[in-house]
């Protein structure tokens, strides 16, 4: 057993932390922005000036930040610790996103499968699926929370005794082995999804190896070379 002692911390003390970051943004370093990898960006906050004194140099940061194109890094304490955070500007606005420290990120490493081949009509298909699937902009029905629909319709039949609406039946594919034939299978249904007409494609049949054909008996044996299948490339 251990004795754990709690050790209260006022709204005043914390105003008065000694540490620069504890009541301003404090910005160490200006990096290009392809520079930082977007699995350190988290959430993301805009900012604004806090009084008519600093509109002057947050106009400055704003014109500056535009015409370099670049960001800022920034230091800045939230939650009860000192957080990095990157400084971009959207629509002349500059907005503040919370980023990972460098210890927070795990090792991929350990989170790949064992090594495998992929053909290129994989690939081939892969693609296909990506120019089936691009859109300009995130608009559309596709891009909303209906997740929050789902809880304001279960909230409103609760309120009214009414009965809670039901959930649809998740769609069951049939497990597919052939991968090519679930990327078909993929494009055909986003095209159906976006009202393009779908079209049946034949599945790429695997190329036969050449053989040499037998010579009679009579003939001289002639030097045959070996045709070799096309190897997949690795992914």
């Amino acid at each position: 057993m251990t004795k754990t002692q709690v050790i209260p911390i006022t709204d005043d003390e914390l105003r008065n932390l000694p540490l620069p970051t504890a009541k301003a943004i404090e910005i160490d370093a200006f990096v290009p922005l392809e520079s930082v990898d977007p699995i350190r960006i988290g959430e993301g906050y805009y900012l604004q000036p806090s009084s008519q004194v600093a509109a002057k140099p947050y106009k400055l940061l704003v014109q500056a930040l535009g015409r370099s194109g670049k960001v800022a890094v920034a230091k800045y304490a939230c939650s009860g610790r000192e957080r990095l955070g990157l400084l971009r500007v959207k629509d002349d606005v500059p907005v503040l996103h919370a980023m990972r420290w460098p210890d927070e990120i795990r090792d991929p490493a350990e989170l790949l499968p064992p090594p495998v081949e992929v053909s290129d009509e994989e690939i081939e298909g892969a693609l296909a699926l990506m120019d089936t699937m691009t859109t300009d902009s995130l608009e559309g029905e596709e891009f909303q929370d209906h997740y929050t629909e789902a809880m304001a319709q279960i909230t409103e039949a609760k309120r009214e005794a009414k009965p809670l609406p039901e959930a649809p039946e998740p769609e069951q594919p049939a497990p597919v082995l052939d991968l090519m034939a679930a990327l078909n299978a993929s494009v055909e249904q986003a095209k159906a999804a976006r009202g393009e007409p779908a079209k049946v494609h034949e599945m790429p049949k695997p190329k036969k190896k050449a053989t040499a054909k037998k010579q009679p008996a009579t003939a001289k044996k002639a030097t045959v070379k070996k045709a070799t299948g096309r190897r997949p490339r690795s992914a």
